[in-house]
């Protein structure tokens, strides 16, 4: 794999190695091993959890590929992906697109509680890969809460979404894996719903339920510029370090003395300005300019239009809209930038949910 230069300012530069590797290898138990007393269930364990908006990095400095954190703010959606498990007596099956992603939490799940048994798996994605709706960290929390479930249940929700991030790979080229950039935020709104607030080191600072029977609707720019593997490493790990380095309190202040609040007393409108606001600042702005400043344009388009919220998700390029207008108002002024609506859903405000058939 590639090496990859990190440059957080003048006497800054280090060198990453993006070291790829087989799945079931570089396991990170986080010290949770031990004889757990497992009670294998019959039939069919089914978790169906919600995507999730990402909407900032809190400080990319305090991330990498072999380090998860960072902080970061986003919520659920009415946008799912859904795992099926039923214990075996050995083997693996994985009825799966991305089989490495699976093959690996499942050895990592295996290496924490000692469960000897198999598994046979079958995952459906929301079949929005790489814009920024987080179908990777929704099938990693959906995978380990049925598979804790499936084996009686040993693991607490916060303990899975901690093992996740700090076991999160994407894929490679020869069926190998990389650990991938994880602040905890999709796996902490697709276990909980609402709103949420990390800190670093996968720390949920804050969660709240918000703009319920609010219309959301998310538009997909045109865009050429890729968002994975090597080219989102190089954005995320040199001149979003260097914006972040300049706006990380002002980004931390913001989430504290405004966010909380806006949250607190349900004001779309508010949250919308402080979203706003934060589009501008630190690797949120790399983010945004990684695929053009036509994506600040098209933003702009659709908060002068009246909708109360407007951000990019991730690293993009998906904006997601949030607004007391219906489909009929927001599909004129998308059309009247050239857009179209692709996906229009709600926020989740209840989390993953599961269901076992015998």
């Amino acid at each position: 794999m590639a090496v990859m230069k990190i440059r957080g300012g003048d006497l800054d530069l280090v060198e990453y190695e993006f070291l790829s590797f087989h799945p079931g290898e570089n396991i990170r138990t986080l010290g949770l091993e031990r004889s757990y007393p497992l009670t294998p269930v019959s039939g069919t364990v089914t978790v169906r959890a919600p995507a999730r908006i990402h909407l900032t990095v809190l400080d990319m400095n305090r991330f990498a590929p072999a380090r998860a954190g960072g902080g970061g703010i986003g919520f659920a959606i009415q946008l799912y992906c859904s795992v099926d498990v039923s214990c075996t007596e050995s083997g693996l099956e994985i009825d799966y697109s991305r089989p490495g992603i699976i093959r690996h939490f499942v050895e990592v799940f295996k290496a924490i509680t000692g469960y000897r048994g198999g598994f046979r798996i079958r995952a459906r994605d929301h079949q929005h890969q790489h814009v920024g709706l987080g179908s990777t960290s929704t099938i990693m929390i959906s995978l380990a809460n049925a598979l804790n479930y499936a084996v009686g249940s040993p693991l607490t929700s916060d303990q899975l979404r901690k093992i996740i991030g700090n076991n999160y790979v994407e894929e490679t080229a020869d069926n190998t894996i990389a650990f991938g950039f994880e602040t905890g935020v999709g796996p902490a709104v697709s276990t909980y719903g609402g709103m949420a607030i990390m800190g670093d080191e996968l720390a949920l600072a804050y969660h709240h339920p918000f703009a319920r029977d609010k219309n959301v609707f998310v538009v997909i720019p045109p865009s050429d510029i890729s968002s994975a593997g090597t080219k989102e490493f190089d954005l995320l790990m040199n001149k979003a370090r260097v914006l972040d380095y300049r706006d990380r309190e002002l980004k931390a202040y913001l989430m504290l003395m405004d966010m909380i609040p806006a949250l607190e007393e349900d004001n779309l409108k508010r949250i919308g300005n402080i979203i706003w606001e934060i589009e501008f600042r630190g690797s949120k702005r790399a983010e945004v300019e990684h695929h053009s400043f036509e994506i600040y344009h098209y933003m702009s388009r659709l908060r002068e239009s009246g909708l109360e919220f407007v951000g990019m998700s991730s690293v993009g390029p998906s904006i997601a809209i949030i607004t007391e207008k219906d489909r009929a108002f927001v599909e004129n002024v998308v059309k009247g930038i050239g857009l179209s609506i692709a996906v229009e859903t709600k926020i989740d405000n209840e989390g993953l949910r599961m269901n076992h058939t015998c």
